[in-house]
């Protein structure tokens, strides 16, 4: 199943950037700055999630916000600047879903989304069989092995090592990977993901893989 995604956003660089990202994970995304005809629009997008810039040129961000909720209960995910803060949180209480502060990490947001997706549709990202460095793993069975030796990981081994599998040879941060581990409303923090890292990393080394998970400092992590 695709995903459709329209992204309502008037700076084309970002916009470029995120169409480019998330379509690369398998996401139908529409950029578009408004709607002219909002009833008929939304009814030909039939979208699963919206991303929503908070300041466009014209109608705002709350406007197609209070259409949007008219509607549809589909998860809106705003786009704000820093400085929105109080704006974002007006947005929250006309219904949107989640926020995200630009200048954003890509790794985030497709996270972020993710999250909104397992909680509204049962969404799952498939399970792939991975191969990288020696290692081999298995997103369904939550298994990684090197030869003959193989560890089971918990959910948030799990989750960890996918996403840096995800994004192997790119530096992932600690807030992508905070967001991968969240659901269910429930906050993780610097200190439970720090326990996880450790966790998986002891596992790896005993099957064998020592050092494959690289620190990069004030950065994250890299695999």
């Amino acid at each position: 199943m695709t995903y459709r995604i329209p992204l309502v956003e008037d700076d084309p660089v970002i916009a470029g950037e995120v169409q480019h990202h998330l379509t690369g994970w398998g996401y139908e995304v529409m950029v578009r700055d408004g709607f002219d005809d909002f009833d008929a629009e939304w009814a030909q997008l039939s979208p699963h999630l919206v991303l929503l810039d908070l300041m466009l040129p014209g109608r705002n961000g709350y406007h197609w916000c209070r259409l949007i909720r008219r509607v549809s209960q589909v998860p809106i995910l705003f786009l704000t600047s820093a400085a929105d803060n109080l704006n974002a949180i007006t947005a929250m209480a006309q219904g949107a879903d989640d926020l995200i502060a630009k200048p954003f990490d890509l790794g985030v947001l497709t996270a972020r989304i993710e999250a909104l997706l397992r909680r509204t549709y049962g969404y799952a990202a498939p399970a792939p069989v991975i191969a990288h460095r020696g290692l081999v793993y298995d997103a369904a069975r939550a298994t990684a092995a090197h030869g003959t030796q193989e560890v089971e990981l918990t959910r948030n081994e799990n989750r960890i090592l996918q996403t840096l599998l995800d994004n192997r040879g790119s530096i992932v941060s600690r807030e992508a990977l905070m967001t991968a581990l969240w659901e269910d409303d429930t906050y993780v923090d610097e200190n439970t993901l720090t326990v996880n890292v450790a966790r998986l990393r002891r596992k790896l080394a005993d099957i064998g893989l020592v050092d494959l998970i690289e620190t990069r400092k004030g950065q994250g992590y890299l695999l």
